[in-house]
This record gives C-alpha cells, structure tokens and sequence, in this order.
C-alpha cells in the first residue's frame, strides 16, 4: 500500500502530531493526499519547549491545522510512580485525551507516526495504541527511517535530519519518582548544552547525580565548556559526569 492509497481509505484522519521526524512526514502525505486532516500535539511536563515550537513551526509550513492540547500527565495513575510500564500508561491516556478531541472535532480515525523500522516488541506504548485502534501508515506502507528522512529532505521538511528525541520522562531511571524539579532540570540542562552545540545527546539523572551521554565527535567541545557545563548544572544536580560508552 501507498500513502496515497491510505488516504483514499482514510481521506478525514486526525494526526498524533509531536513535532518529530516521523509526524512530520505524516502530516505533510496528509495535506498532500487526504481531504481533510488536522494535527493534535499533547503538550505535558514531558515534552520540552522546543517540541512545541517546532510542531507549530512544521504546522505553519504546511499550512496544516494543529490543535495543542494540555494534560497534567503526572497526575496520571501509575505514570509519576514510573514503573516499568510508565510508557503505556502515558500513552494510553495522550491518546485518549486526542482521540477525544478529533472525535469531537469529526475526525474518524488517529494515526500516529510509527514506521517501519520501529521495534514494537521493544515499545511499551504501542500496546496502548493498539488497544486504542490508532493506526500507523508509514509501517503498513512499509516506509523505514532511512526512507522517511530522504522522503522529508525531497519534501524541503526541516525535521529531515532532525535528531530522534525521547521525553523528558526516559532520562529517569525506571523506579525512580518522577517530579516537576527533575523534568526542569533534565530540560534546563539540555537546553544549555544545545545552546553550546551539542547534538544527538542526553542528560541522565539518578538520585540528583547527572550523567552526560554524548556523541564521540563531540568530547572535544564537551571539554572545551568543561567549567561552564559544570557551573551550570551543578545548580541543578549533586554531580555531572560523562558516560564513556557514548551514544552511536
């Protein structure tokens, strides 16, 4: 199957929309090919200021419709507890909270932007997704990754090459407590580190301890701020080290 002939199945779709690569491509086959299409972002204490603004940057290319939506996603049963299966419980009530709103809107069906190279079995909330009956095009279109990116290049989409970005939420260790002050800093300190150049990393946190993930290429402007990054995070954490199996 086709995108094209997905939307001839499905012409009035409602989009999981996250600002992401993937969501991206998404939306725009939907303006291209469906009558009808509108893009729903859930704006929660897991996602960072700068996945709202490039999901309304993205939006505005398009000329697509985006309805953001607001959840106290720590309010969630089973979620702030953040046990093994947190993902599926965070899904399941993000899209809830969309499905709700597009059926309200009109829309007969959600679709997320799950693709083909995407690890299910790997991925507590795709259980919530099924269960939900939301649909993923890119994987029963068979479209991976690689084929997104150069897809969404072609396309002039700026997300092409945009880096793969977790929530907040992953940088705590499974079982330890969420809260408010640990996502703050988790974004404080991510947000300073883009500012410094940084790409494709993450700031961990455990027990009030960070630890830097960085590409290889990157230890050398890890060290070149190496007083600045300590200056500023140690405002937000007992210590900050770096992890040496670094991210590939």
């Amino acid at each position: 199957m086709t995108l094209e002939e997905f939307f001839t199945l499905h012409p009035k779709a409602a989009i999981a929309f996250s600002g992401g690569v993937d969501s991206a491509f998404l939306l725009y086959a939907a303006k291209k090919y469906a009558k009808e299409t509108c893009a729903y972002y859930v704006k929660s204490q897991f996602q960072p200021q700068f996945e709202l603004e490039d999901a309304e940057k993205l939006s505005r290319q398009l000329d697509a419709k985006l309805n953001i939506l607001s959840l106290d996603i720590l309010t969630v049963p089973h979620v702030c507890e953040n046990p093994s299966e947190r993902c599926y419980h965070c899904k399941k009530a993000i899209f809830t909270a969309i499905l709700s709103a597009a059926a309200a809107d009109g829309y007969p069906v959600l679709l997320d932007g799950t693709n083909a190279s995407d690890e299910i079995r790997e991925r507590p909330g795709m259980r919530a997704l099924k269960e939900l009956s939301v649909l993923s095009p890119l994987r029963e279109c068979a479209l991976t990754k690689t084929q997104i990116r150069s897809f969404s290049k072609e396309a002039n989409l700026f997300t092409w090459n945009k880096p793969a970005y977790a929530c907040l939420a992953t940088r705590i260790p499974t079982g330890e407590p969420i809260t408010v002050e640990k996502l703050s800093a988790t974004e404080t300190a991510e947000d300073y580190l883009f500012s410094l150049g940084f790409t494709d990393f993450r700031v961990r946190s455990q027990d009030g301890h960070a630890r830097l993930q960085i590409p290889e290429n990157q230890i050398a402007l890890l060290l070149k701020h190496r007083n600045d990054i300590l200056s500023k995070l140690k405002a937000y954490y007992k210590t900050v080290s770096l992890d040496l199996e670094v991210r590939v």
